[in-house]
């Protein structure tokens, strides 16, 4: 791994770069992954395609299109899609609502199946 600060070559625990003093994350000079420079609001690696941002559900971090898929056919009455998704307040409504009466958990179900459902931090979900 590379400093994003500095591109020096740091562990991937390290907390701090040795060479620069930030830590390794924190930069926006360089890929952490193939030491490539990249400008300062560039999102993805021109050069090898790694996500620059941490936060990326591209990383793996998302919540799951298959769990929330099943969790709406199964449960979508009861809202339970929303809570795993982290839609509490929505969550709720479904519950005392009953996915508004079928239709709401309707059309929940076929966003999720469009690929457009995203979870409460604006992240469409991860299929693997």
């Amino acid at each position: 791994m590379y400093c994003r600060n500095c591109g020096n070559e740091v562990s991937e625990k390290a907390v701090m770069c040795v060479a620069c003093g930030t830590p390794p994350k924190a930069g926006n000079k360089y890929c952490d992954n193939c030491k490539a420079e990249t400008s300062a609001n560039t999102t993805i690696c021109m050069k090898c395609g790694v996500s620059l941002k941490g936060d990326n559900p591209i990383n793996g971090e998302g919540k799951d299109w298959l769990t929330t898929l099943l969790l709406c056919f199964f449960l979508g009455a009861l809202g339970v899609h929303r809570f795993y998704t982290g839609h509490t307040a929505i969550g709720v409504v479904q519950l005392l609502t009953l996915g508004g009466c079928g239709i709401w958990a309707l059309i929940d179900l076929i966003i999720i199946i469009m690929g457009n459902f995203k979870d409460s931090n604006g992240h469409l979900l991860v299929k693997k």
